[in-house]
């Protein structure tokens, strides 16, 4: 098998608009088949992206022999339960972030996933796949800003409809949970390790009973990392990395145009300012074809579970403080 069938749990926007289309774009995969509880819909999705299949149900999907892996866009309070679902199914599972719905809700997923050793398990943090990244953690482990004391990093939108799910408190919306888990995951990334204190403070929206707005601080014990996010401000994404010794500055580190070179900006020692461009790409295609490796090659996922569930801590962590 040189290449992985996929299906796809509903036709949520990111799925249609994103993903589908870039792993459409991938070496080692297909998209085979999509499910949607509205079988109009899933046929419509399917004719205007070619894909083979549609079905009518989740398990139907899950039912067919011909699909090795689902990739779940569902909203966060079904994530644990479809991905459960999936691996009893026997498929290998790509999940969208945040992987539950808190830790707990995680540490369920992990003890399930323990009974399948033979299927992956895949949180979908498509940034670690992109090559500007990569080249970021390579820097920074090779000393070249010297010992890392800072992580400064800020993602924000905005979207009011209260029909959207990340305005919904029940299926796991707000801030947080949707773009401050980035911020998160890029603090652990860059200091190698989880922060020994996490704490926040977040704006509620009294409609929603969400977080529109929060901020972050982390105490990685020999530096720290601070962050804002909210779904109610003006769009705007930047991460920064200082050091003793000089800093990297990435503009739209998480969602780049695909269409243009992305740029990785530094200084070194005061007055050695550095760039360096990296070509057009797409991440979700990299991860997708990462996650058909590590299929295929029987290799671990590049994103454990327990890293996974280390992010959903500190989440809970930095909510539970802003109580």
């Amino acid at each position: 098998m040189k290449s992985i069938k996929i299906g796809v749990l509903s036709t949520a926007k990111i799925a249609r608009e994103k993903v589908i289309p870039a792993i459409q774009k991938a070496r080692n995969c297909e998209v085979a088949a999509i499910a949607s509880r509205n079988l109009e819909k899933a046929k419509e999705t399917a004719v205007h992206l070619g894909i083979q299949k549609a079905y009518s149900s989740y398990e139907e999907l899950l039912a067919d022999p011909g699909i090795d892996a689902v990739y779940i866009p569902l909203p966060n309070h079904l994530h644990v339960q479809w991905s459960i679902r999936s691996l009893e199914a026997g498929k290998h599972v790509l999940c969208e972030k945040p992987v539950g719905m808190d830790a707990a809700d995680a540490h369920k997923l992990l003890a399930e996933s323990k009974k399948y050793p033979h299927l992956k398990m895949l949180e979908a943090f498509m940034y670690r796949y992109h090559p500007r990244w990569k080249r970021t953690v390579e820097l920074v482990r090779a000393g070249i800003i010297g010992d890392i004391k800072a992580v400064h990093s800020f993602f924000s939108y905005y979207n009011d409809d209260p029909e959207n799910y990340r305005n919904s408190a029940e299926m796991g919306g707000g801030g947080l949970m949707d773009v401050g888990c980035y911020s998160i995951s890029v603090a652990r990334l860059i200091f190698g390790r989880k922060p020994i204190f996490a704490t926040g403070v977040s704006e509620m929206d009294p409609d929603f009973n969400i977080d529109r707005l929060t901020s972050g601080l982390m105490d990685f014990e020999t530096g720290t990392s601070v962050f804002t996010c909210s779904t109610q401000c003006y769009k705007d994404q930047y991460v920064k990395i200082l050091g003793t010794k000089g800093k990297i500055e990435l503009d739209w580190p998480f969602n780049p145009d695909f269409a243009k070179p992305t740029l990785l900006k530094g200084v070194i020692d005061d007055d050695n300012y550095f760039t360096e461009e990296f070509e057009p790409c797409d991440h979700f295609t990299l991860q997708a074809e990462a996650f058909a490796n590590c299929i295929l090659n029987d290799e671990p996922a590049s994103l454990s579970l327990e890293d996974s569930i280390e992010n959903m801590e500190v989440i809970d962590q930095i909510r539970n403080s802003s109580k």
